[in-house]
């Protein structure tokens, strides 16, 4: 007898819902890397928790646990990845070949590093500034690998094959400037950008001058530097 409502509308064939939206294995790590790199970029990893990175990634503990074991895997994975991304921005292109003075290639180079710093911003600052104090096993060695390959860089860019200990130290100690500079720059905005990577190039140009009144095999490379590099 029919009551003169309208039936229920009938279910799909075999009563299948409308599928989820399902991500591919590498697109789901992406999603959580990506996740965790916001948040360990702004605190410390203690700070950090799975149902942290679990709620910004909208999904659950257990899955950010099949696929990382843990928070410790997980920061390692998205300290790998900033490192990672932040080499590949660093990797000399065509166009940087084609700059001839050691100065200009600093100041492109320089321009690849605040461009990463400025659209990466969190992976940046994670990569960076996040984590324990004490730095040991992959992660120390993430951070210090990178530093190892931005020194590297460096010396391409200048043109320096070998570098004594005197001039090592320079340029390490310059890369962490480049570093507190970034951060600085990332956190007040106050300065504008080109300015901070100008006054980068200047304090290179400083601080080989100190570098060349210990040890003379410095000097032709100062030279060759403030040559070019009027005011």
């Amino acid at each position: 007898m029919s009551s003169g409502a309208s039936p229920p509308e009938a279910p799909p064939s075999g009563g299948a819902r409308p599928a989820r939206r399902r991500l591919s294995v590498d697109r789901r790590r992406e999603e959580l890397v990506a996740a965790a790199l916001e948040l360990f970029g702004g605190r410390d990893a203690e700070d950090v928790s799975i149902d942290d990175v679990a709620s910004v990634a909208g999904t659950s503990r257990a899955l950010v646990y099949h696929y990382f074991g843990g928070k410790q895997e997980l920061y390692v994975a998205a300290l790998r990845s900033a490192a990672d991304q932040l080499e590949a921005r660093l990797r000399p292109s065509e166009a940087g070949g084609l700059v001839e003075r050691p100065v200009e290639r600093l100041g492109v180079g320089l321009g690849r590093y605040f461009d990463f710093v400025e659209e990466r911003a969190a992976g940046f600052a994670a990569l960076v500034r996040g984590g324990p104090a004490n730095r040991s096993g992959e992660v120390g060695e993430i951070v210090d690998g990178v530093r190892h390959r931005l020194l590297g860089l460096v010396m391409r860019l200048l043109r320096v094959e070998e570098a004594g200990p005197v001039l090592r130290v320079t340029l390490r100690s310059w890369i962490a400037s480049v570093e507190t500079a970034a951060l600085d720059w990332l956190e007040r905005r106050d300065v504008d950008r080109r300015v901070v990577e100008r006054m980068l190039v200047d304090q290179m140009v400083a601080t080989l001058g100190v570098a060349a009144r210990h040890d003379p095999r410095v000097v032709p490379l100062l030279e060759n530097l403030v040559s070019e590099h009027a005011p």
